[in-house]
């Protein structure tokens, strides 16, 4: 997948924005962060629990990674290029669910 691809995905979440912090592209959902893209694009990281992370790693080790500076409360760093779209969509769609209020989740049932 492309950069542009996981940034269209990100922005298609209920409430999702793009906001420029230490350089990068973070995506909020009412503030909060749940997905940031590397400066070059080749790579993100994104919300995941500690179970999530543990299971992507072990079975695409070459694809996901514990995320630097987060990855002890489960996050995973993802290599863009290599990453299935479906499942990168699944990641975000996951990571959005935990990090938005539960007034909104409910709303994408």
């Amino acid at each position: 997948m492309k950069a542009a691809q996981l940034r269209r995905l990100a922005l298609a979440l209920p409430e999702a924005q793009e906001l420029e912090t230490w350089g990068v592209a973070t995506f909020r959902v009412r503030g909060k962060i749940f997905c940031i893209l590397g400066a070059d694009g080749s790579s993100a990281s994104i919300k995941a629990t500690r179970e999530q992370q543990a299971e992507l790693i072990a079975s695409q080790p070459e694809v996901f990674a514990v995320a630097s500076y987060t990855g002890r409360f489960g996050w995973v760093a993802v290599d863009v290029a290599r990453a299935d779209a479906g499942e990168v969509a699944e990641l975000l769609e996951d990571a959005w669910r935990q990090t938005a209020p539960t007034s909104l989740v409910k709303t994408r049932a």
